[in-house]
């Protein structure tokens, strides 16, 4: 019996909380939507920059929120009232607000 509770713990090491993969996926979607984005505007790079640090923080495991919700402050403001980009900005804001919850389960 322990063994097969050792090879579960070990399979499942490896694997990335949904959270995690659901950030980063939301974080990519906008970086994508603001690279297309044909206005120039005076935060754009910014945005940019924070949004490479979201990634970051996600990939190293969305470990430091108060960081994380720092940088999606940046995001919002440097953007502004795009509505184009509003969407993008709501997603990541909800998968950063997913990752102060418990993990489900």
């Amino acid at each position: 019996m322990l063994r097969s509770v050792e090879q579960r713990r070990v399979a499942t090491e490896g694997r990335e909380d949904p959270r995690v993969t659901g950030l980063r996926t939301a974080v990519a979607r906008l970086r994508r939507q603001l690279a297309a984005h044909p206005a120039e505007f005076p935060d754009r790079s910014i945005a940019e920059e924070e949004l490479a640090t979201l990634d970051a923080l996600a990939a190293d495991g969305g470990r430091d929120l108060p960081r994380m919700r720092r940088s999606l402050l940046l995001v919002a403001g440097a953007i502004g009232s795009m509505s184009a980009l509003r969407r993008g900005v709501q997603d990541v804001r909800a998968a950063v607000e997913l990752l102060a919850a418990p993990p489900r389960g």
